[in-house]
């Protein structure tokens, strides 16, 4: 069994400092066996970590549409933000990824895709979220998990780190697997685990955000 971290962002972000380096530091310290990568629309810090990582990578991305955020994993090509819930789910088995929903029943300042939204496209998600370290209240993860198990999918569970020391407080204890098809099978199997972080993690987010855009993201382009 394995830990798997699956909602971590990076530099990439707009909203996030964390450097390469630094997540998979944190992440071996944290003991996770694998981490899907899943910074806001784009996969650039996924596959540029997916090239040098001692810990597996998941390449995803937490993709912006019309009516809220949906995650895709084991994606080979970026998504573009603004598509209907619909079209981005398409795309992401288009390409043989899995549909993820983030934090779906988040109430508090967050692009929790819009319940009717999730409910037209039900047919198309192959996990919900039912443990984010960064909700602030746990209900709502007690909710999505009741969501979950209304429509029979497997629970997904991942910290949603904006900074290093939040990876590792939510994660899925599972088999081990090697592609996309086997996570499926493997997360069915697992467990999920973790731990809420403080609300004040929100203000690193928001302080990364403000350094950015001061600095016109001179300090971070790549």
């Amino acid at each position: 069994m394995i830990r798997v971290d699956l909602h971590i962002h990076t530099e990439y972000s707009a909203d996030c400092l964390t450097r390469c380096a630094d997540v998979i530091r944190w992440a071996q310290r944290r003991q996770l066996g694998a981490l899907a990568i899943t910074d806001h629309n784009t996969i650039e810090g996924a596959l540029a970590l997916s090239a040098t990582s001692p810990v597996p990578i998941i390449v995803g991305e937490e993709v912006l549409t019309t009516r809220g955020e949906i995650i895709g994993l084991f994606l080979r090509e970026e998504i573009p933000a603004q598509l209907s819930p619909s079209e981005t789910a398409r795309i992401i088995h288009q390409q043989g990824g899995l549909v993820y929903i983030p934090h779906p029943m988040d109430r508090i300042g967050r692009c929790a895709l819009e319940l009717a939204a999730l409910t037209e496209i039900i047919e198309e998600v192959d996990i919900i979220e039912t443990f984010n370290a960064r909700v602030t209240f746990s209900l709502d993860n007690k909710r999505a998990g009741e969501l979950a198990r209304a429509y029979g999918l497997p629970c997904g569970a991942g910290s949603d780190a904006h900074q290093g020391f939040e990876i590792g407080r939510a994660y899925v204890e599972m088999p081990t697997f090697i592609d996309a098809r086997g996570f499926l099978e493997s997360i069915r199997r697992g467990k999920v685990r973790g731990h809420l972080s403080s609300p004040l993690v929100h203000v690193g987010s928001t302080y990364a955000r403000f350094a950015k855009g001061l600095m016109g993201g001179a300090l971070f382009a790549r």
